[in-house]
């Protein structure tokens, strides 16, 4: 089972001064070459204020992000999992997660970056500000990563790939045959509703649902049945896969 998250805006500062951006360490290394390119345009486009709020889409509050795009090589670094923080990645409380979730993210969680492309959850990198629909000047991120991000997470994802990634972030890394999971709300009157902001709430309760139980999930069947045992409904629909939000309220996980 292959998990698929999408980044965080948000990210948390520090890490291990001792270990700083190794792009050979991360996982997909065959995708160097691709980073190396991203970083040096992004560290472009944030070398001057003026060009880094339009490129960077920087608030007042958010410009001074722009200088961690600077310091990449030399910042220090944290596993992906506890860099990204905000509503998908709080519910997974990575800073307090024992051995053997941290060891089931490792194994079963990829994360689709800007900045680097698929990169695993306890791949080491730094703070930086970059989104899926940054302006790079002659690099387009949506032409940039789409064929060399397909291509290693197809060879790499056998068995289920439960895609979490929302629609920007898929669009990096397109893949065939996921299941991608609409987060939904029922009301009294079972009416489905599907959910903006608090889908990435469920998502981030989910993965870390998976982790906490080391779910063994290998096709849609062993999902429903994982989801049944654990109280979560996921559904089967014409036209995709639904996540009922409710089922993942914190009393049920």
């Amino acid at each position: 089972m292959t998990v698929l998250l999408p980044p965080s805006e948000t990210k948390r500062e520090g890490g291990d001064t001792a270990r700083t951006l190794d792009l050979g360490a991360l996982s997909f290394p065959e995708l160097a070459d691709e980073r190396a390119a991203v970083i040096t345009a992004a560290r472009s486009v944030s070398s001057e204020e003026s060009t880094a709020r339009t490129a960077l889409k920087l608030g007042p509050k958010s410009v001074a992000e722009r200088l961690r795009n600077l310091e990449l090589d030399t910042a220090p670094t944290l596993p992906a999992v506890e860099r990204y923080t905000g509503v998908l990645y709080d519910p997974l409380d990575a800073t307090g997660a024992d051995d053997a979730t941290r060891r089931w993210w490792t194994d079963h969680v990829l994360v689709q970056s800007a900045m680097f492309g698929p990169i695993g959850a306890g791949d080491h990198i730094p703070a930086y500000r970059l989104s899926h629909d940054s302006r790079l000047g002659a690099l387009r991120l949506a032409k940039h990563w789409p064929g060399p991000s397909s291509d290693v997470l197809g060879a790499r994802t056998g068995g289920l790939v439960l895609d979490l990634r929302s629609e920007g972030y898929r669009s990096l890394g397109p893949l065939d045959d996921a299941v991608v999971l609409r987060v939904v709300s029922v009301d009294g009157g079972g009416r489905r509703r599907a959910l903006n902001h608090w889908n990435k709430t469920a998502k981030g309760r989910l993965t870390a649902l998976l982790a906490r139980t080391g779910a063994d999930v290998g096709d849609p069947a062993s999902l429903l049945r994982w989801a049944g045992e654990h109280g979560v409904v996921v559904e089967r629909t014409d036209d995709g896969w639904d996540l009922v939000a409710e089922s993942l309220e914190p009393a049920r996980v």
